[in-house]
């Protein structure tokens, strides 16, 4: 199936001021209107033509129309009911839109049975959410292509020891690979915001470090980097995870020492400590 022709798009302006309507602040909604830009994130979204795609946050659909021209068969999540209006006029029955949270989405039914790709520009405040929903459906999801802030898509794809590695970090990288793929100035957003965003790709597949729990492996992880500055042992300890005597025995099975901090371990030696403090807790 070739490329499709992308049609032209109005600009962001162009589109705010044709349908009466003003980024909403409080939304943190910044628009992409950069076509380099925007057909680098359609390429790394869509791998092949016929993928079932689903954009979080189409907004005024510059994106959509890029991923539907590289062949995706795109899902527009948008629950600005201004935003929705301006898709179904641009975009018509070119895409599906659906008028949803995109925090709270169900992957497995939009999946149908397969596997999709999420892509989307993320205002900061959902960003998390949407992470922790996107690890709860990791098995409906091929890959993820987030615009995100600079700062968060350097903790995303940070390695341990470093400042940046923390509970996202370690829980996205547990189960997919995680890169940087770009970084995009202020000024290619209207209005600009304060701060430079990144684009990150995440690569879902069976997971890079198996656990037993992923509820469980969640809960050591969050507790460890709780209280960044505490020592292992306190942390854990404080968090109400054992005995000061039940996580020193974890600590001392996993191969950790207990007075390192949360975020010098890796992954590995995260799966080992969440494997060893519920059998030790069991047996006391």
């Amino acid at each position: 199936m070739p490329e499709q022709t992308v049609r032209s798009h109005p600009s962001p302006r162009a589109l705010l001021d044709k349908y009466g309507l003003r980024a909403k602040k409080s939304w943190g909604q910044n628009f992409l209107g950069d076509e380099q830009i925007l057909d680098g994130i359609a390429r790394l979204a869509v791998e092949s033509p016929g993928e079932r795609v689903v954009e979080l946050g189409a907004g005024l659909g510059h994106l959509t129309a890029r991923l539907a021209a590289h062949g995706g068969v795109v899902v527009a999540v948008e629950r600005d009911r201004d935003m929705a209006r301006v898709l179904r006029g641009e975009l018509g029955e070119r895409v599906t839109l659906l008028e949803a949270d995109a925090a709270r989405l169900d992957y497995g039914a939009l999946a149908a049975g397969g596997r999709i790709a999420v892509v989307g520009n993320l205002p900061y405040h959902l960003t998390s959410p949407i992470l922790f929903s996107l690890l709860d459906q990791a098995d409906h999801v091929s890959r993820a292509v987030f615009l995100v802030q600079a700062e968060v898509a350097e903790r995303l794809a940070a390695s341990p020891g470093t400042k940046d590695w923390g509970l996202l970090s370690v829980l996205l990288q547990q189960r997919a690979t995680v890169s940087l793929e770009r970084r995009v100035p202020r000024g290619a957003f209207l209005p600009p915001p304060r701060v430079e965003s990144a684009v990150v790709r995440v690569g879902f597949g069976e997971a890079l470090v198996p656990v037993d729990d992923p509820a469980w492996f969640r809960r050591v992880v969050k507790a460890g980097f709780a209280q960044r500055r505490k020592v292992l042992s306190n942390a854990l300890a404080g968090a109400g995870l054992g005995a000061p005597e039940v996580i020193l025995g974890a600590l001392a099975e996993a191969g950790v020492e207990p007075r390192r901090r949360g975020e010098t371990l890796s992954v590995e030696e995260w799966a080992r400590l969440a494997r060893a403090l519920p059998k030790i807790a069991a047996e006391r």
